[in-house]
């Protein structure tokens, strides 16, 4: 890294984070009068077209000085793009279902949430590079090597590992708030266990944590009884180009696993459920905003005292805004090409299997 590229990095960033906000604005300008008006929806078109307008304004970058000021620029609009646009368009379009048809809905939020995570990819490579460049740490550091936001020599087993350790005595439930002890959950880690490969270190934990949450939390509550648990299997399977892993969740066979990532209450009726709509309502106005990383969530159960607790937002493990963590971790493994599918065998689980490329 130099500064000629380093500034070629940031004009790039400028002029096709526009580009990809302009075709969200389309999307969100095709949609149907009525389903515009839905609380949540306009105030994601004002962050939209809010952050297009000073992307458009802004001038091109030929130092490192003015590079800085970008960065900063770019870390503003992060955070108030994270902290309003993830839980306002989840509300709008779960009540904009009943006028959406599942085939206009669902590609429509999958447009959205792929966009979403290319252009935080983008913004964040981009800080990440010019901090590196300038010697001043990360908040994502890693030990392994890195290049901006991508870890070169990233350890799967150690990621794995991490978010066990974090879950492993976690409350899973609200109504565990009274000091009832939750049983230890054991995750064992098998296969290419010394696998190490390139990818960004802060999708992958996201995905293996929430993955595992699940499982802790459907395995104990199938095992309500039991004085210890069986132990949750993690298995790593590397392959020329992929790496790939499975995690056991014990619990009711799903029985059409591509409906848990459809935002239409005709395939997902779960959407419209009231609990999950006021979740998502008290998130939009929440000051912190949704990131959906690991240190996140971690941060807001160690927070004391816990400012969240007069919002309605829950301080356990869960997200607490309805929103299934499935959808988030299924875009996350198909960003750049991977998969996350779900295979059930009745009276025994599910098993949730992710594929990722090396990238």
């Amino acid at each position: 890294m130099d500064e000629d590229r380093l500034v070629k990095s940031a004009n790039y960033v400028r002029t096709e984070l526009p580009v990809r906000i302009a075709h969200r604005l389309r999307d969100l300008q095709k949609l149907p009068y009525i389903v515009v008006t839905q609380e949540g929806i306009a105030k994601v078109y004002e962050l939209y077209w809010s952050a297009f307008e000073k992307f458009r304004k802004y001038p091109p970058i030929t130092n490192i000085k003015e590079n800085e000021a970008f960065c900063e620029f770019l870390a503003g609009l992060l955070d108030e793009q994270c902290r309003y646009r993830f839980p306002s368009l989840s509300l709008g379009m779960a009540l904009s279902s009943p006028y959406l048809a599942p085939d206009d809905l669902d590609p429509f939020m999958s447009r959205m949430l792929v966009s979403q995570i290319s252009r935080r990819i983008l913004a964040q490579h981009h800080i990440a590079l010019s901090e590196n460049y300038a010697g001043k740490q990360k908040p994502w550091k890693s030990a392994e090597p890195n290049v901006g936001i991508i870890t070169t020599g990233l350890n799967v087993k150690a990621s794995i590992e991490k978010c066990a350790n974090l879950l492993r005595h976690q409350s899973l439930e609200a109504e565990d708030a009274e000091g009832n002890a939750e049983i230890p959950a054991e995750v064992v880690i098998e296969g290419d266990v010394d696998m190490r490969f390139s990818y960004i270190l802060e999708h992958l934990e996201y995905i293996v944590f929430e993955l595992l949450k699940n499982s802790i939390r459907a395995t104990r509550l199938n095992q309500a009884d039991s004085v210890s648990l069986p132990p949750i299997r993690a298995t790593i399977a590397a392959g020329d180009n992929a790496v790939g892993g499975g995690l056991i969740t014990v619990q009711n066979p799903v029985q059409n696993p591509s409906d848990l990532i459809s935002f239409s209450h005709i395939r997902n009726s779960a959407r419209m459920e009231h609990s999950r709509l006021i979740s998502l309502r008290t998130a939009s106005s929440y000051r912190r905003g949704i990131w959906a990383t690991v240190n996140e969530q971690v941060e807001k159960w160690n927070r004391s005292p816990d400012p969240e607790k007069d919002a309605r937002v829950s301080r356990y493990a869960r997200m607490g805004i309805g929103f299934h963590a499935f959808d988030f971790d299924f875009f996350l493994c198909r960003y750049f090409g991977g998969s996350l599918d779900l295979k059930s065998l009745d009276g025994y689980g599910t098993d949730a299997y992710f594929r990722l490329p090396k990238l």
